[in-house]
C-alpha cells in the first residue's frame, strides 16, 4: 500500500511558537514511518513552508512541489498551538479544501479557545468553575466588580495558552498592571477568582469509536502557579498517575469524559482542574495539547500503557474515519 502523506502543521506567529515546533518534532519522530510519509509544514505569517526543502505550499490546494514532484496531503495533523489552529480558522480552511485534519472541528475549536465562552456554555451543565468576569480592551473597567471577586485573583488573556500574560494578583494595587499585561496578548481579559487547591490535568481521546480517558497528572509548581516556566522549563513536578484515591480518580475521569462529549471534542484533548475538597473545578480545555517528549499527555499515555505512536495512530485514524463518514 502507498503511504499516506501527512502534513504536520506547526509554527505560527504566536507566543507559543516554540512549543508548537517542539511538539511537531515529537509527532514527526513517533508517527509510524512505515504507514505515513511525514512532512513538517511551518507557518510563518501567511506562508506555509515545508521544513526540509524550504518549498512554499500552494494555498490554493495545500500542495507543495518537492524535487519536481507535486505532493498532495491525505491529512493535516494540527500541531500548531494558539491561533489560527486552536481557534478553528485552519480547520475551516481545510474543510473548504476537503482535506481531513486532526482534532476538533471549527465550532468546538472556536468555543474552547475562548475561555469565558466555554465557561458560559458549561455553566448550564453544572460543571464546577470559579467565578470570573470578562474585560474588553478599550472599554471602561468595573473596578468595584473586580474587587468584589475577592483576593487573590488570576488575570489572564481570554484567548491564549501556555500561561502567557497570566498574573496571580494578591493585592488590589497590583490589579491594574496585571490587566494591562494580559491585554498585551489579547483584546479580551478574564479576571477569575483564586481557588485554593491542587492542580490536575487529564487527557482524553477516541480510539475505534470509544472514548479513552488517561490517568490524571498532579501538577506541583515550584512557583505560585502552573505558569510558562512550570510548564516548559521544568519548574514543576508532574506526578503521573496522580496521588488520588481511586474514588477521586474515577470522579475526575468521568468529568473529563463528560466534558469531551459536551464540547463535542475530537482527537486528543486535555482538561485542567483545581481540586478543592472533593470537587474538581474546571479551568480550561486544551484541544491541541503539547506533544513534546515531556508534555503531560504523552506522560499520561505511557502511564496508561500506550506508546506515543499509538496515541498518534488513534488520532489519525479517527480523523480519517470521520472524513470517510462525511463523504459516503
Amino acid at each position: 500500500m502507498d503511504k499516506l502523506n501527512i502534513a504536520i502543521i506547526t509554527g505560527g506567529d504566536v507566543a507559543e511558537r516554540g512549543v508548537s515546533l517542539n511538539s511537531a518534532k515529537t509527532v514527526f519522530a513517533h508517527l509510524n514511518s512505515e504507514k505515513y510519509q511525514r512532512y513538517i509544514i511551518e507557518l510563518n505569517g501567511s506562508t506555509f513552508t515545508e521544513q526540509v526543502s524550504g518549498a512554499t505550499v500552494d494555498k490554493n490546494d495545500f500542495s507543495v512541489c518537492i524535487n519536481d514532484r507535486r505532493v498532495r496531503f491525505d491529512l493535516a495533523y494540527l500541531m500548531l498551538h494558539g491561533h489560527p489552529a486552536e481557534n478553528g480558522r485552519l480547520q475551516g480552511y481545510f474543510e473548504l479544501l476537503e482535506i481531513p485534519y486532526t482534532g476538533c472541528d471549527v465550532l468546538a475549536s472556536a468555543l474552547t479557545f475562548d475561555k469565558q465562552a466555554t465557561k458560559d456554555f458549561l455553566r448550564t451543565y453544572d460543571i464546577p468553575m470559579a467565578e470570573s468576569r470578562l474585560l474588553f480592551k478599550g472599554h471602561s473597567i468595573p473596578w468595584n466588580v473586580m474587587k468584589a471577586l475577592g483576593l487573590p485573583l488570576f488575570v489572564k488573556p481570554n484567548k491564549n495558552g501556555s500561561s502567557y500574560g497570566v498574573t496571580k494578583v494578591k493585592a488590589t494595587e497590583e490589579l491594574e498592571a496585571a490587566i494591562e499585561k494580559a491585554f498585551q496578548y489579547d483584546d479580551e481579559v478574564v479576571v477569575e477568582q483564586f481557588l485554593d487547591g491542587k492542580e490536575f490535568s487529564n487527557g482524553v481521546l477516541r480510539k475505534n469509536g470509544e472514548i479513552v480517558v488517561f490517568p490524571l497528572t498532579e501538577i506541583v509548581p515550584h512557583g505560585e502557579f502552573f505558569d510558562y516556566q512550570a510548564k516548559y522549563e521544568m519548574a514543576s513536578e508532574e506526578i503521573t498517575p496522580a496521588r488520588l484515591s481511586p474514588e477521586l480518580t474515577l470522579k475526575a475521569q468521568e468529568q473529563s469524559r463528560r466534558l469531551y462529549e459536551l464540547l463535542q471534542c475530537r482527537g486528543a484533548c486535555r482538561f485542567d482542574y483545581i481540586l478543592v475538597g472533593d470537587i474538581f473545578f474546571f479551568l480550561e480545555a486544551n484541544t491541541i495539547p503539547g506533544m513534546s517528549e515531556t508534555s503531560i499527555l504523552p506522560q499520561q499515555a505511557i502511564a496508561h500503557g500506550w506508546t506515543i505512536s499509538e496515541v498518534l495512530d488513534a488520532v489519525v485514524e479517527e480523523a480519517l474515519e470521520g472524513r470517510s463518514a462525511v463523504t459516503t
